[in-house]
């Protein structure tokens, strides 16, 4: 799947950035091949636009705010939240104003980042209730680019069978490579996870779980919201949680943003974050070796033959299945280099769907 051909996918929120980095001054990114510009208005609020003048195409992003509006750098016309042009210095008379406008986006502050959807959005940003949780602490982790598909980072979330080879110096045991497969739930736009993973304990680990066993159990409930987000609610036997939330904010087809904080309900004392980050840098970076070398253009049809599939790669199929079937309700089907897209609701694979329907409650 091209990610950025597709359209429906610009009816999701996704998290853009760090609300630390407007506070800072007007910033760009680029969001399924669209350039934005973020930026802090006046009333506290925040506004997404195209990055783009429409008077000589010069960046936005490279301007500066002038209360409750952004000034473009070429000229000076400068623009509202809306995106309307309130202001062109050469036609004081405000007759060269009608009509001109940038377009603007949806834009909101949650778990201090900035969320964008381009089109009207088919779900909302998920409400998690750690963040007003006094029990709770959040730490920002990741903010950084990443040269993969977000499909890629998604699926390789779920991935139970790559934690023992993958990250074999962090957590896994790789003499035992065939993990139980977890129980999956469907819901709209999404799915849950439940698996119990006995995994390595290494000696900064025993330090953030306050666990000095050798080996210990992750009791995990992972949830994935379609297209590109995931929570990984991770419970350890000494009753600790760590919820990571991990998104792959589509940039290109063959890049993501990758957006991860983290919720847990111990102290600065008890562990401290920034051997809580050290911990999850290792283990992502583990990942993104691996990720930054695979295919960027993902066959989501199982019978394609482009990849081979096996139970364990049970939640990707799932996720597969769920994409497609999400193009197919808005009317597109799967752009792809590697063949001819099949009909909406085409006949896949026996083998490869049955590991996409095994044990999947809501299918």
């Amino acid at each position: 799947m091209l990610t950025t051909r597709q359209p429906v996918l610009r009816r999701f929120w996704y998290p853009v950035m760090p609300v630390a980095l407007v506070e800072q001054g007007p910033q760009p990114f680029t969001l399924l091949g669209e350039r934005i510009v973020l930026w802090k208005v006046a009333d506290g609020g925040y506004a997404a636009m195209a990055d783009r003048c429409p008077h000589r195409s010069a960046a936005l992003s490279k301007g500066w705010v002038d209360g409750d509006k952004i000034v473009c750098p070429y000229h000076g016309w400068a623009y509202d939240g809306a995106g309307a042009c309130v202001r062109i210095p050469q036609r004081p008379d405000s007759n060269g104003l009608r009509g001109t406008a940038v377009k603007s986006f949806r834009c909101e502050a949650r778990y201090g980042h900035l969320w964008v959807a381009l089109d009207e959005p088919l779900s909302a940003i998920p409400d998690w209730s750690e963040e007003k949780d006094p029990g709770y602490r959040r730490i920002d982790q990741f903010y950084e680019r990443w040269n993969c598909a977000p499909f890629r980072l998604m699926e390789n979330s779920f991935d139970n069978a790559h934690i023992h080879f993958v990250h074999r110096g962090t957590f896994g045991d790789i003499n035992d490579p065939n993990p139980p497969l977890p129980t999956i739930e469907r819901f709209d736009y999404g799915f849950v996870a439940r698996s119990d993973l006995r995994v390595y304990n290494n000696a900064l680990q025993k330090k953030n779980l306050h666990d000095d066993s050798p080996f210990t159990v992750r009791h995990t409930t992972a949830s994935w919201y379609l297209p590109f987000l995931r929570r990984l609610h991770i419970r350890y036997p000494s009753g600790l949680d760590h919820i990571i939330v991990t998104a792959a904010t589509p940039i290109a087809d063959d890049a993501c943003q990758v957006v991860q904080f983290c919720f847990r309900n111990d102290i600065e004392q008890q562990a401290p974050a920034a051997d809580i980050i050290a911990f999850d840098r290792k283990v992502t970076e583990e990942d993104r070796a691996i990720l930054q070398g695979t295919d960027f253009d993902v066959p989501l049809d199982m019978n394609s033959g482009v990849e081979r599939h096996m139970p364990s790669d049970q939640p990707g199929l799932l996720m597969r299945r769920m994409l497609l079937d999400l193009l197919a309700a808005h009317g597109e089907t799967e752009h792809t280099r590697h063949y001819v897209s099949s009909p909406p609701h085409a006949t896949r694979g026996e083998v490869s769907a049955s590991y996409a329907d095994g044990g999947v409650k809501g299918s």
